[in-house]
C-alpha cells in the first residue's frame, strides 16, 4: 500500500492573503526594529525596554518591572540578572523589605540608551499605546478568535518579542 499523502493546503482567499500580508508587515517591522536596536545599542529589545523603565523610575523593583513590561516575574528576573551581569544595572537590597531589590542604572547604561533607536519600548508597544480604546477592543476580540483557531500556547503571551 503506497504511503498516504497529506491533503494539499487550502488555497487562501483574497481577504486571507491581505491579512497574512498585514501580519508579515507587523512582524517584519518589529523584527527590523529589534535588529536596529541590537546593531546600534548592542543589546536586545527587551533589555533596552527594561533599561528605559528603570531609567524612568529609579528604584523600581523586579516585580514592578515585570508588571510594566507585562512579562512573567521569572522573565523580568532573568532580564535583570543579565543587565546586572553586563554592568548596566545595579540591584540593591534595601528599604523596608530587605528581600526586594531596587534597580538603578549604572553610567554604562546611559551610553546604551543614548545610542538606541526610538521608541525604547519597541515599535509594537508604542503603536498599540497610540490606538484608541475602540480599535484596541476590536483587535483584541479578533485576535482572540485567531488565537483560538491556532490553538496557541497562552504562556507565550508573557514572553517579550525582543528577547
Amino acid at each position: 500500500m503506497p504511503p498516504r499523502r497529506p491533503a494539499p493546503p487550502p488555497e487562501l482567499s483574497e481577504p486571507a492573503i491581505r491579512v497574512m500580508r498585514r501580519f508579515r508587515l507587523v512582524f517584519n517591522t518589529v523584527k527590523t526594529h529589534f535588529q536596529q536596536v541590537e546593531k546600534l545599542a548592542g543589546i536586545g529589545g527587551a533589555q533596552l525596554w527594561a533599561l528605559s523603565l528603570i531609567d524612568a523610575q529609579p528604584g523600581l523593583g523586579t516585580s514592578e518591572l515585570a508588571r510594566a513590561m507585562d512579562v512573567h516575574q521569572s522573565t523580568a528576573s532573568n532580564l535583570v540578572r543579565t543587565l546586572v551581569a553586563r554592568g548596566f544595572v545595579q540591584a540593591d537590597k534595601g528599604g523596608q523589605d530587605r528581600r526586594a531589590v531596587q534597580l538603578t542604572l549604572r553610567p554604562e547604561a546611559r551610553a546604551v540608551l543614548d545610542k538606541a533607536p526610538m521608541p525604547l519600548s519597541g515599535v509594537l508597544p508604542q503603536a498599540l499605546a497610540s490606538l484608541d480604546a475602540d480599535t484596541l477592543a476590536r483587535l483584541d476580540e479578533d485576535l482572540a478568535q485567531l488565537i483560538a483557531v491556532l490553538d496557541g500556547d497562552v504562556r507565550a503571551a508573557k514572553i517579550p518579542l525582543g528577547q
